[in-house]
């Protein structure tokens, strides 16, 4: 199996705007990242060393795009910010998707909203402008689901 930035196709949709987040939008090296933002489990204990596992529902995340900064895709997701924050009508509303279909990887995020405006600095060597983004809910599938064949 061979990985490429190339394979991915990624883009946020919304309010305001559909942005290519994928090859061609003009990413730094570090792309596009993605967390949970809360376990899916906490384990509790007993005094006589018994214990119990709970399985959480929320599903919340964090993605982070990181942007060349001379790339055009940093006055799209500015202008797209700057309208979605006139109202919360518009604000949490998002969807972002990631796919990679040569690995079979893929990611939805809805229910996104930005973070803030990102951090810019003016120094001798660009550094990425990096927009984040929280999602409540986060969905991956991680590689293409292989079947094994047994003979017997």
């Amino acid at each position: 199996m061979t990985y490429s930035f190339e394979d991915v196709v990624a883009a946020i949709t919304g309010p305001g705007g559909n942005i290519n987040l994928g090859v061609g939008a003009g990413l730094s090296d570090e792309g596009i990242s993605y967390e949970m933002t809360e376990p899916k489990n906490t384990m509790v204990t007993g005094a006589d060393g018994s214990g119990v596992h709970n399985l959480h529902a929320a599903n919340a995340g964090r993605i982070v795009v990181r942007c060349l900064k001379t790339s055009p895709t940093n006055a799209a997701l500015n202008a797209m910010y700057n309208f979605q924050k006139q109202s919360s009508a518009f604000w949490g509303k998002n969807t972002i998707v990631i796919n990679n279909n040569v690995s079979g990887d893929n990611t939805t995020a809805t229910q996104v909203a930005f973070v803030r405006n990102p951090n810019n600095s003016y120094t001798k060597d660009s550094v990425p402008v990096e927009w984040e983004f929280e999602a409540i809910n986060l969905d991956t599938v991680l590689g293409a689901l292989q079947t094994a064949i047994i003979f017997t």
